[in-house]
């Protein structure tokens, strides 16, 4: 990530730079200007091809498809993630949060946390409750496999993408790094298959009708609308459990952090949530609440500019295209730099600075389209962007509503790895406070 970054200010100007792994070039887009340029024309760029050595880490869904299959995918997609779906998950948010605190409690005893692990566990929790409609408990039990199964493949493919020689698919799987991806791979695939296997027999008994949820998961939509098969259904529940969980862990971990470093914003916060929630520490989020919350959307926001969960977005143009005056040929791999992009000085002025501000709504409009673009944009953005920050948000809502906390490490001790997801080179620690002199129940 250092030497990107190094190389990032070297060509700002220029908006974009080459770099060459053995024969084949990668362009990294550096400028809002330049990544308007590639983005605006839909049938001008496509998935890099880089994205099939993912597939065994997050499948074949919408992160890893072709243009036209992710199109019909998106399309078949859509209806599960409608603002009354989303609205129905949000009582789960708020039990699985609140289990997340009251797990927390026990931790104000402790020096510090290590805050990704239960952060992950709640993230497990909330995604099989309502992707699958099926609970694991995962928080309950501790069970960390999944997550450090996903951590240690996603190293090795962040090792596979630097190192040309393991490009060829028969060399890098004899390789002992090659061999414990797959491991590690299979491992959640497996996972996967049981509660895949599990919900479509409950499902063709008809017994999923009989659940007490008010909701129903993404996977009981889809298997009622009948529009994609249930291998296609598999590879998009998937894909949506894994990458879900993963960014969520991540946005978390890294807003708690910022908020941690600075008593300044976490007041604000703090006040905030009191005006709406007061001393009610029992009251489940709403979706009123959650349009209330307008300070909160500024920090989510301005921790996604400073480390966005996917610091890298590739595609691949399918003509030769003229960007800001050079020709990328056709073919070329092109990478979205987002975590620089999001340190531009010239649209965030002091930009490692950790300012809320600027995306109130008088500092916002300042901000061009393409500059802030922590989901990507057009029609290859997360699809489940809306979901993911409902979700983070109310973690965030029932954290502070609860606790103060106190992040132990300063941000130039922290150096950042470049994994499918942006994470730090330690474990994050946050020293966990009671806000009120209450059991809990």
């Amino acid at each position: 990530m250092e030497l990107l970054c190094k190389r990032a200010e070297l060509f700002q100007k220029e908006k974009l730079f080459c770099v060459w792994a053995a024969y084949i070039p990668f362009v990294f887009f550096v400028r809002a200007d330049a990544v308007k340029e590639l983005l605006k024309n839909n049938k001008l760029n496509d998935k890099s091809w880089v994205y099939e050595w993912i597939q065994p880490l997050v499948g074949k869904g919408l992160i890893t498809s072709g243009y036209d299959l992710s199109k019909s995918r998106r399309k078949a997609l859509a209806p599960c993630f409608y603002t009354d779906v989303l609205r129905s998950f949000l009582p789960v948010f708020s039990d699985e949060a609140q289990k997340l605190v009251k797990f927390l409690q026990k931790e104000t005893k402790n020096e510090f946390t290590y805050i990704a692990e239960p952060i992950s566990l709640c993230a497990s929790d909330i995604t099989c409750e309502t992707i699958f409609g099926i609970t694991i408990n995962a928080l309950e039990n501790e069970n960390l496999e999944t997550s450090t199964s996903f951590s240690r493949a996603s190293s090795i493919f962040m090792s596979k993408v630097i190192s040309p020689w393991q490009w060829i698919d028969i060399i890098f799987r004899n390789t002992k790094m090659g061999k414990e991806f797959h491991y590690h791979c299979n491992v959640l695939q497996e996972v996967a298959r049981k509660i895949t296997e599990e919900k479509k027999m409950l499902y063709r008994r008809g017994e999923e009708k009989k659940h007490t949820r008010k909701h129903k998961a993404l996977m009981e939509l889809l298997l009622d609308n009948k529009e994609l098969t249930e291998q296609e259904i598999d590879e998009e529940m998937y894909t949506f459990a894994l990458a879900g969980h993963i960014n969520t862990t991540a946005t978390v971990r890294w807003t708690l952090y910022l908020i941690g470093l600075y008593p300044d914003v976490q007041a604000k916060l703090h006040e905030e949530i009191d005006l709406i929630f007061g001393n009610d520490l029992e009251k489940p989020v709403t979706e009123d609440d959650l349009r209330q919350l307008q300070y909160l959307d500024c920090v989510l926001k301005e921790s996604n500019r400073l480390y966005p969960s996917v610091s890298l977005f590739a595609r691949q143009v399918n003509k030769d295209t003229k960007i800001s005056g050079y020709t990328i040929p056709k073919g070329a791999n092109c990478v979205l730099f987002t975590y620089f992009l999001h340190r531009d000085p010239e649209i965030f002025p002091d930009p490692e600075k950790f300012d809320p501000d600027r995306f109130l709504p008088e500092n916002k409009i300042n901000i061009p389209e393409y500059a802030f673009i922590p989901f990507s944009v057009g029609p290859r953005s997360c699809i489940g962007f809306k979901f993911a920050e409902m979700e983070v948000k109310v973690i965030i809502i029932q954290i502070l509503r609860n606790f103060t906390i106190k992040s132990l490490d300063q941000r130039d001790k922290i150096k950042l790895i470049l994994t499918p997801t942006l994470h730090p080179h330690i474990p994050i620690r946050i020293r966990i406070r009671h806000r009120f002199d209450r059991s809990f129940p």
